[in-house]
């Protein structure tokens, strides 16, 4: 239909929270998958509601940090063993106890490490344009609460959607264009 314009999803706007919270449970027990909510700040009950998983991110930090101890760890018994075996004051080579601090804070420098960038790349950001931003009268989540319903959800029929989202407390409903 050459006539159709091409929109890249819903966004429903809403004056309260708890608003929110159930017009995303309503929508993800219709079906909807691909929603996000925008608010001036945290809402509790809505990750569960837009149906969002837990993410694997503990487990890259766990491996992060162990990669980092074990490798703190080997790079100083490699330097002391193997490379440059020297003995100072009588003690052993593999001096263990004297790797532990350096091993224990490459450990949590990895970690460290591990969550931020992590976080960064499942999170999908750097994201300076978002299709959000050419609705006008999207405020930003400065003082309402915003429901999104992406066009790419196996669901979505723009007047069935429209609809829905207007039958659930919506102040206003508007077409995102990408």
């Amino acid at each position: 239909m050459a006539d159709e314009k091409k929109i890249w999803g819903l966004l429903a706007e809403f004056n309260e929270p708890e608003a929110l919270v159930q017009a995303a449970q309503q929508a993800k027990d219709e079906g909807y998958t691909r929603m996000d909510a925008h608010s001036p700040f945290p809402v509790h009950g809505i990750i569960p509601a837009l149906g969002h998983k837990k993410t694997k991110i503990q487990w890259l930090i766990l491996l992060c940090g162990i990669l980092g101890g074990v490798g703190g760890f080997y790079m100083q018994w490699y330097a002391s063993v193997v490379d440059y075996p020297w003995n100072i004051g009588g003690r052993p080579f593999n001096s263990w106890p004297s790797f532990m601090p350096v091993a224990f804070e490459l450990t949590i420098l990895f970690a460290a490490f591990g969550a931020v960038f992590g976080m960064i790349i499942i999170n999908g950001l750097p994201q300076p344009y978002h299709p959000i931003f050419n609705v006008k009268e999207y405020a930003g989540s400065d003082d309402k609460f915003y429901l999104c319903i992406e066009a790419k959800d196996k669901k979505f029929q723009l007047s069935e959607t429209k609809k829905f989202l207007q039958t659930s407390k919506a102040l206003a409903v508007y077409e995102v264009e990408p």
